[in-house]
């Protein structure tokens, strides 16, 4: 059987779907399993095992381009031809938006085969009337759910499965793989030390943000506490408040990472410690890696995208307050994570 699925963006989202793979994997071992995402998030596809192809698309840059330009048309119809290479016997819309559903009616279906999609909108996630036009199939979903459950569900349903109360995903490193992102990284000073703990950060929102002096006084305790901070960032302004942070600690147990592609990075993340982060796309990472960490947040929205017990054993969790949690309630959460190892 043939299964493409649908999930172009954003790099949580893609988090959180992560695990129908390998839940289609253990319902139905021979099923090839493809997957449309952004161009920007294909690296950490790369990285999820059993996608037999990852199809990378750029809507979101060509959206901002002149459509008819011949720039843009050229890489459309290069696109639209790599989607079109096969049928396929189910695509599954897990993302739900206008953009999304198209995606999905461009894709070929083999005789028989069949479109799904989300036929409702639920709390706190985006929603558009198209996708459900296109699927043949349309699946009424439960509105209070988690992002991660919500995927999995509607790929079960789909394709007539039941999955595991633990979600897998999927982010096994062959050795090789690990070889060549440490080689590519090596200038990253003890950045594959257990003691090091991770920052993130950075976020798209500034309202998703932690305050500056509190970053700088939770890593003083870490330091103080023999733990070293690694902080990652993946743009200039997330660079500038790394720098910021690092001077403040001025010291040796603090470095500074370059900028990372996804895959890089990810293989990063797990040779350390844990991660302490904002509600990100790598702070999701690290929740998908089963690392000890806690992520922070500003709005009552952990319910949906925050991580769970049924990620870890506890070795993830998140903390919330308004406007936001202080020092001490993340350190004694980063405490608590750690006596779960």
């Amino acid at each position: 059987m043939k299964i493409l699925l649908v999930k172009l963006s954003s790099l949580g989202d893609v988090v959180h779907a992560l695990p129908v793979v390998q839940d289609i994997r253990a319902a139905m071992p021979d099923a090839q399993i493809d997957w449309v995402v952004e161009k920007a998030f294909a690296p950490l596809l790369s990285k999820c095992a059993g996608l037999q192809r990852v199809i990378p698309c750029e809507i979101r840059r060509w959206r901002k381009s002149p459509f008819f330009s011949a720039a843009t048309r050229s890489e459309w119809r290069a696109f639209r031809a790599d989607l079109q290479r096969e049928g396929y016997d189910a695509v599954i819309d897990l993302q739900g938006l206008t953009k999304s559903a198209l995606v999905a009616r461009l894709a070929k279906l083999a005789p028989g085969g069949k479109r799904y999609a989300l036929a409702n909108q639920t709390e706190g996630s985006g929603y558009e009337a198209p996708t459900r036009w296109v699927a043949d199939v349309a699946i009424r979903m439960e509105p209070h759910i988690h992002a991660v459950q919500r995927s999995r569900e509607l790929a079960a349903r789909a394709l007539g499965y039941t999955f595991a109360p633990v979600p897998d995903f999927g982010l096994n490193r062959p050795q090789a793989s690990v070889e060549r992102a440490q080689a590519a990284i090596e200038n990253i000073a003890d950045g594959r030390r257990r003691n090091t703990v991770v920052f993130v950060h950075g976020t798209s929102r500034a309202d998703k943000e932690w305050p500056l002096d509190h970053w700088i006084a939770l890593g003083r305790q870490l330091n103080a506490a023999g733990c070293k901070v690694a902080l990652a960032h993946g743009n200039a302004k997330e660079l500038a408040t790394s720098q910021a942070i690092a001077e403040a600690l001025d010291g040796p147990d603090v470095t500074v990472w370059p900028m990372l592609s996804l895959d890089a990075l990810t293989d990063e993340l797990a040779q350390c410690g844990g991660v302490i982060g904002v509600d990100s796309g790598v702070s999701h990472i690290a929740v998908a890696l089963d690392l000890p960490h806690v992520q922070i947040y500003n709005f009552d929205t952990a319910w949906r995208t925050g991580p769970g017990g049924f990620a870890g054993g506890g070795r993830q969790v998140s903390v919330y307050a308004t406007p936001t949690p202080g020092v001490q309630a993340v350190w004694q959460a980063w405490l608590g994570c750690r006596g779960k190892v």
